[in-house]
């Protein structure tokens, strides 16, 4: 039997391999919790969250640094995270970090949407797509660039506004993802009273552009 991927269907994998790779696949999770989606085109949906440990991006206002080191981080199956998942009635499936990209997400992603979920995951883009994807939202850092590959693959991207210069920033960007992509600006939450006039402005002459909020900070879920 042969299994097509959906979202990529030049990439071909016989289910029983699939199957095999996701008895042995083990991947570090830092934490994993069922919420609300706080920011981006999601926002507001009902969401699961699995964040994976490890990333070499290193942005300095990073909020969850200690999910840089992989290591330091119990390892899960990917049988136990979709059982996981499916305790809770959402079937939004959000993956993220760290630098998610840094394991190979097919094997999860597989599983999961054979579960009946809908996958996302929140990238730098700095490390080659793996997986099968709904929603791709990739955040560029500027510690490491992201990749031509996965910029392409957009549905969404999300520039973090720490100063001015970064809408520059974020234009350079936006003409390297297709037309399709949704675009976001939003205000680096520890810069959000300085930064956030100047964002909104901005949009307002650049409506190509959105704002997106960190809500669920303001409405204090995970």
């Amino acid at each position: 039997m042969i299994e097509v991927n959906l979202i990529y269907p030049e990439i071909i994998v016989p289910s029983d391999e699939r199957q095999a790779g996701e008895q042995g696949v083990l991947l570090p999770v830092m934490e994993q919790f069922y919420t609300i989606q706080g920011e981006g085109y999601n926002t507001g949906r009902a969401a699961y969250f699995i964040r994976l440990g490890g990333c070499d991006v290193g942005c300095h206002w990073c909020d969850v640094k200690e999910s840089w080191d992989a290591d330091a981080h119990p390892r899960q199956s990917v049988a136990q995270l979709v059982e996981n998942v499916l305790a809770y009635p959402g079937r939004n499936v959000v993956i993220t970090g760290g630098e998610p990209l840094m394991h190979d997400l097919g094997p999860l992603t597989a599983a999961l949407q054979a579960a009946g979920c809908r996958t996302w995951i929140e990238t730098s883009g700095a490390h080659p797509l793996s997986g099968s994807w709904d929603w791709v939202c990739v955040s560029p850092k500027k510690f490491k660039a992201p990749l031509p590959e996965v910029l392409a693959a957009a549905h969404e991207l999300k520039i973090i506004v720490f100063n001015k210069h970064d809408f520059t920033w974020a234009e350079e960007h936006a003409a390297l993802v297709p037309s399709t992509t949704r675009l976001y600006l939003q205000p680096e939450w520890s810069r959000a009273t300085a930064m956030t006039p100047e964002l909104v402005e901005y949009v307002k002459q650049h409506p190509q552009w959105q704002v997106s909020l960190q809500t669920h900070k303001y409405l204090d879920i995970p």
